[in-house]
């Protein structure tokens, strides 16, 4: 279906209108003139063997590539269906104060960022991706978004903080999936979670929760514990252990069935999207063909100029 983007521009049809009833005035005044000529015999060995309709033929080319190049002014559209891939990649990074442990060089933080960046990398450039950031409470760092760099940008800024909430890690990043737009598709899109921590929740919904939740919602929770048993932070001058909670994050992972990592590598996040599968939508958008317009102006202002030249040698 074709519509205009610009309908208030089709005004300069009024003019080419205007122009086209005066020609037919003009030709209706020409034979009544003609007709007040009462020596039709005289007449007939004055004036050449007319062109009857054919004088016309340039006129109406001209007329129609007028009308034409004024509807172009508008900038005629037609609808298309855009596909659109919904699948959706959900980070979310633990930034608890027991990330900044050396037990993983350079440290925990540092190297769930290293490891997060290398994702983002290896990530299919048409999945969704989104961050989000968990502490003592969880937030939307980059919603679901094709834009690699705002992520990246946004994992080099992570700053630590303290407690841990990561059964709300979990519920943030379903809310996340969630406002992925359906633009067609019907339920909310494929999705995974990634999540990047040591464990031990101090803060927020369980985990028990958070996995109930991910699982009705048929999203797998894969879980990468970073750091060792051996694991200190300096917090208030006083040097605390802080051990990797691996049951709480395979029992995550088990339960949503998603995997669990200890040691990270791109080869091994790989898995994590591999099984996803894809989820096209379709987002209406406005093709314009302001050209297929003009093309077939130029083609009656070249009939028109033609005709002219064929039956009266000049143009117009």
């Amino acid at each position: 279906m074709i519509r205009m983007l610009q309908p208030w521009w089709l005004l300069t049809l009024l003019p080419v209108l205007a122009v086209a009833a005066l020609y037919v005035w003009r030709q209706r005044h020409r034979r009544a003139y003609a007709m007040r000529f009462t020596n039709v015999d005289l007449l007939r060995t004055l004036a050449p063997k007319g062109l009857g309709w054919r004088r016309h033929v340039a006129a109406v080319a001209l007329l129609l590539c007028l009308l034409t190049l004024a509807t172009a002014t508008a900038r005629p559209a037609i609808d298309t269906r855009e596909p659109l891939e919904r699948a959706t990649i959900m980070l979310a990074v633990d930034v608890s104060l027991s990330m900044q442990a050396d037990d993983v060089a350079p440290n925990r933080l540092q190297a769930a960022q290293e490891a997060a960046k290398q994702f983002v990398g290896e990530l299919p450039e048409t999945y969704n991706l989104g961050l989000v950031s968990f502490a003592k409470s969880a937030n939307v760092l980059v919603p679901p978004t094709k834009d690699r760099a705002a992520v990246n940008a946004a994992i080099d800024g992570l700053v630590l903080a303290e407690a841990t909430a990561t059964g709300e890690a979990v519920f943030t990043c379903l809310e996340a999936i969630r406002s992925v737009p359906a633009d067609g598709a019907a339920g909310i899109p494929p999705a995974r979670i990634v999540l990047l921590s040591d464990g031990f929740r101090t803060a927020g919904r369980s985990v028990e929760e958070a996995a109930a939740a991910a699982q009705a919602a048929n999203v797998p929770v894969s879980t990468i514990a970073f750091g060792t048993d051996s694991g200190q932070v300096d917090i208030g001058g006083q040097a605390q252990r802080v051990p990797v909670d691996r049951l709480a994050l395979a029992d995550l992972a088990e339960t949503t069935e998603g995997h669990f990592y200890e040691a990270a590598s791109v080869t091994e996040l790989k898995q994590v999207y591999q099984d996803m599968g894809s989820s096209i939508g379709f987002r209406t958008e406005p093709r314009e063909i302001t050209q297929w317009y003009a093309g077939v102006a130029l083609l009656f202002a070249l009939a028109a100029a033609g005709a002219s030249l064929l039956w009266t040698s000049r143009i117009l």
